[in-house]
Order: C-alpha cells, then sequence, then structure tokens
C-alpha cells in the first residue's frame, strides 16, 4: 500500500492518504497534549507503544463481536486502517471516579460504580469538548438514535472485555474514551486508538497510574509506566 500525501496531523498522529481511497495511513507520534493542548511535551516510545497496543486490543475486539477500523499493523509506528467519517461525539466509559468526573462532582477519586457509566463530549477543541447528552447530540445533527444505540452497545461491550482483559493482567480499567466513525455505507465502527493515552489503568493492588495521568500530573516515570503496562499486554497475549 502506497503512502501518499498527509491528509490531517492531530495532537498523537498524523494520517496519509493512500492509493486506495478506502483506507489510509496512521502514524503515531510521541508528542503528548493534556488539558485540550494546554500541556504539551514528548513521551519516548510511546507512539510505539500505542500503535502496538491498540491493534492488540482492536483485533480482541474484533473476535469479541465490536467491528473496528483496523486493517493491518504496516510497522512499529504506522497502520492501515479504513477511511472514516469521524462521529463527533467523545464516549467516554467510566467505571470508577476519577480525573474530570471526581473533579466536576466534588467526590473522591476510587469510588467504584455500581454500574458502568456513559459520558459524551462533543468532539470541538475550540468549544473546549464540552459534555452534552443524546438529546443534545440528536439536536446538532452529531449522530441519529439508531448510530447512539449502536455506539452505546459498542461501547460497553468494550467495557466488558477490556476490564475482564486487564483484569487478568493485574490492572484496573478505571475509565477511558472511545471515537466511532462511519464507513462509506454508513457503518459505525469503532476508530481512533485504545492505549494508554486514552484508558486510565491503575495496578490492581498497589493503585500505580499506568497511564497519562503520570504526564497530566508530573508524577514522573512517565515512559516506565507505558512499558510496563505493554510489557503486561505482551505477557497475556504475547510479543
Amino acid at each position: 500500500m502506497e503512502k501518499k500525501e498527509q491528509l490531517y496531523e492531530g495532537k498523537a498522529k498524523k494520517v496519509f492518504k493512500t492509493d486506495d481511497p478506502e483506507k489510509l495511513i496512521v502514524s503515531y507520534k510521541d508528542d503528548a497534549t493534556a488539558f485540550n493542548g494546554l500541556k504539551k511535551g514528548t513521551i519516548a516510545g510511546k507512539g510505539v507503544i500505542n500503535n502496538r497496543m491498540s491493534n492488540r486490543l482492536m483485533k480482541l475486539l474484533e473476535r469479541e463481536g465490536v467491528p473496528t477500523h483496523l486493517v493491518e499493523e504496516l510497522s512499529e509506528r504506522e497502520t492501515l486502517v479504513k477511511r472514516v467519517s469521524i462521529v463527533p461525539l467523545e464516549v467516554i466509559v467510566r467505571n470508577i471516579s476519577a480525573g474530570s468526573f471526581a473533579k466536576r462532582y466534588g467526590v473522591e477519586e476510587g469510588i467504584v460504580f455500581k454500574s458502568p457509566t456513559i459520558e459524551y463530549s462533543y468532539k470541538n477543541d475550540a468549544l473546549g469538548d464540552p459534555l452534552l447528552n443524546r438529546y443534545h447530540a440528536l439536536a446538532l445533527g452529531l449522530a441519529t438514535e439508531a448510530e447512539l444505540d449502536t455506539i452505546e452497545r459498542y461501547s460497553f461491550k468494550v467495557n466488558e472485555v477490556l476490564s475482564a482483559f486487564w483484569r487478568d493482567c493485574g490492572v484496573t480499567l478505571v475509565d477511558f474514551k472511545l471515537e466511532f466513525g462511519r464507513l462509506s455505507d454508513g457503518t459505525v465502527v469503532l476508530a481512533d486508538e485504545i492505549s494508554p493515552d486514552t484508558c486510565r489503568l491503575w495496578d490492581s493492588v498497589t493503585k500505580e497510574k499506568l497511564d497519562k495521568d503520570r504526564f497530566r500530573r508530573d508524577l514522573g516515570g512517565v515512559e516506565d509506566a507505558y512499558k510496563e503496562i505493554m510489557g503486561r499486554l505482551e505477557k497475556k497475549l504475547g510479543k
């Protein structure tokens, strides 16, 4: 597959056209951002880890009935994906109080919810990705009712599969962000990535943070945390 001109560059990835109009190449960067881009830095080796981890987990989810944009991994930093039109919603699934949820509602981190919860935010950097609900999403024409039903069903399935997977790795899946896209025929599939950039992952025993919160909160040991979580994944799935 021939890589052609760059189509887009985001905070963590570059996207390139290919000779197939229905397929794109995603290249993962080591750049790190937080707080809607207000904090910027670099996490050495992050792009390699996020690329490989995301692909491994998407293959796992495909086997469990969640369709994704993944086609194949091309190199340690590049992956061939199906071209999608991104639904402009960030879908946050939460199992335990943490981060903005704890701050917004004035509760401590670490409260285990009786059942998982879903939040939507409008994927719009200029507006600061504001929270919205299903009715807002419908009013703004961001997705149809059927698409929202599909997105929620897939999101809870992702949570079920990944919570069990990480539990077996000695890791608690606290919360995570998903993005979905539409294929050219309108089919909704999981897109973007699943990585320590988009998930909160705590050691099940020590509660040590093994994700981008180490960067957000200046906790140090960011690269080591990413390597540790990748090592646990590889121990479970093989290298």
